[in-house]
């Protein structure tokens, strides 16, 4: 598993002194209120302030006091580390744990990895990559079983969703 985990990208700057502004990569946008130490580029920064728009935060990085310094970070991830995550419900993952995990259909039938997750809005979408890519809905439908610590997916099979 992944020591960090990416939180959201920042997609802008806001306002001339130095705040950035921050597409969430979590379902929780509440969870930049309580932030108060991340990763840019594996250095360590302090956030010291949070304001919340519709789908985006936006931060005051201690030592970003300008809009060019603001400028520089655009496009960078912002990561925590795993024990500084929030804590997730039953039967809900990381987008990091998820991707690169190899997927079987219930017959056992090698499918390939999961190179990416589309958000579609309703539910995410599995893009696995093996000898076609297929994209798998991620229901509880289809999805029968994720297995972080095997690194392993189990879905049905493919005639049954198709």
């Amino acid at each position: 598993m992944k020591q960090f985990l990416t939180v959201g990208k920042i997609i802008n700057t806001h306002g001339i002194k130095g705040e950035v502004k921050v597409q969430s990569a979590t379902d929780d946008l509440n969870r930049f209120k309580s932030l108060k130490k991340a990763y840019i580029d594996n250095v360590e920064v302090e956030v010291c302030g949070c304001k919340l728009q519709p789908n985006k935060a936006i931060l005051k990085i201690k030592g970003i006091d300008t809009i060019e310094e603001a400028e520089r970070l655009k496009n960078k991830e912002i990561k925590v580390e795993r024990q500084n995550a929030i804590k997730l419900k039953r039967d809900c993952y990381f987008a990091a744990d998820i991707v690169n995990c190899n997927v079987y259909d219930e017959n056992g039938l090698y499918l390939g990895k999961v190179n990416d997750i589309i958000y579609t809005g309703s539910n995410e979408v599995y893009c696995v990559e093996g000898e076609k890519e297929i994209l798998v809905p991620a229901l509880k439908s289809i999805v029968t079983d994720i297995d972080i610590e095997n690194n392993k997916i189990i879905i049905k099979p493919l005639d049954v969703w198709q």
